[in-house]
């Protein structure tokens, strides 16, 4: 079986969505049965040599070689011959598209539509309708996804399949007792749709530090991602100058894990003052870095909205924060509590095995046949 996994948004994009679809690709290639394709959409058609750069960046990115995955051309995205994109496609059994909102026909045998994005919007037009029915499966990447999807679109969404996390490899590599008093947040510097708000737990963690000089003194925070907007990244740097903060962009995923390990509470600000019913797609879709933080024993101090709700679970969702005030009031009582913290660490990552690989296969496998 021929199968093709495609997303727009490759190759200039590296977050939460390209890990999704690589991980996909990747379970896929793990069944001998499957030839496992990955399109990449330029303008000019690209080289041999381009391909594997291409590649190569992504395998840094994971962490890991795409074993059994062949990165080659396509003319969707780019071409605007319709029909030279139509026909492209019916070189695969199984076309599998992360959409970025848009859809296209397909003459794959069959075609599966991933909704990573709660996009609200308008597909009632006769076009979008039979567009819509040409991709036999629709899957999101969370039950949040899936409840404004299927409204708003309207659409019936087959299966909700959440990404996946590695957690038993990053719990193995976790020493509670080399744990310090870091608190971190993982994610790209941009201001725009579903931002990270690096600034906003600047201010927060000041806010702390002057609040409780005595408890939070000896603290740091930790912020990682990579920058997309350097104007936002340079306004964060700003905010945090002379505070005990620490801003780094260029991480191995080595590196990236060693402080997943190293810290011992976890924050997260997206969607901070949103207005979930208008703009959801601003709002965490799911939250992958979030189960990575909980895998290395990082208790889970995240907004309570969108895909973080289920993300963190039952026994962990007191601790989520919708105000900065209530922010700050769980973070000191972890602080405070040292035993309450372990306690709660050892929960986090019993919650973060919820989304193996071997979860996230199955699922895939049932979507796929």
């Amino acid at each position: 079986m021929k199968i093709c996994f495609y997303s727009p948004y490759f190759p200039n994009s590296f977050g939460g969505g390209e890990k999704y679809l690589l991980d996909a690709a990747l379970a896929a290639a793990s069944n001998k049965q499957y030839q496992v394709n990955f399109a990449i959409s330029s303008k000019e058609p690209l080289s041999r040599q381009k391909l594997v750069k291409i590649k190569k960046n992504y395998q840094e990115f994971m962490g890991q070689k795409l074993t059994g995955i062949e990165f080659i051309n396509t003319p969707l995205g780019a071409d605007n011959k319709k029909f030279k994109k139509l026909f492209w496609t019916k070189n695969f059994d199984v076309l599998f598209y992360l959409t970025d909102g848009s859809l296209f026909f397909s003459l794959a045998k069959k075609n599966i539509l991933h909704i990573q994005v709660p996009f609200k919007l308008d597909k009632s037009s006769f076009m979008q309708r039979q567009k819509l029915k040409n991709w036999q499966i629709k899957t999101t990447n969370s039950e949040f996804t899936k409840s404004i999807v299927e409204p708003s679109w309207p659409v019936k969404v087959d299966f909700v399949h959440q990404p996946m996390v590695d957690a038993e490899s990053i719990i193995n590599k976790t020493d509670f007792s080399q744990k310090e008093k870091v608190i971190l947040n993982v994610g790209r510097f941009f201001p725009q749709l579903h931002s990270k708000r690096q600034d906003i737990l600047v201010k927060i963690f000041n806010k702390m530090l002057t609040k409780y000089k005595k408890e939070a003194k000896e603290w740091q925070l930790v912020l990682i991602g990579s920058v997309e907007d350097a104007d936002y990244a340079q306004r964060v740097h700003k905010l945090a100058q002379g505070l005990p903060i620490k801003i780094l962009h260029d991480v191995s995923r080595d590196e990236l894990i060693g402080w997943f390990t190293r810290s011992s509470i976890y924050w997260h600000a997206t969607g901070y003052r949103i207005n979930d019913e208008k703009t959801p797609e601003k709002l965490e879709h799911f939250g992958i870095t979030t189960v990575e933080a909980m895998a290395a024993g990082n208790v889970p101090i995240v907004l309570g909205k969108g895909g973080q709700v289920e993300v963190v679970g039952e026994n962990l969702i007191d601790w989520t924060w919708l105000t900065q005030e209530n922010c700050i009031k769980n973070t000191i009582q972890l602080i405070r509590h040292p035993d309450l913290r372990s306690n709660l660490q050892r929960l986090a990552q019993q919650q973060a095995q919820a989304f193996s690989p071997d979860k996230f296969a199955n699922k895939l496998q049932k979507i796929i046949t």
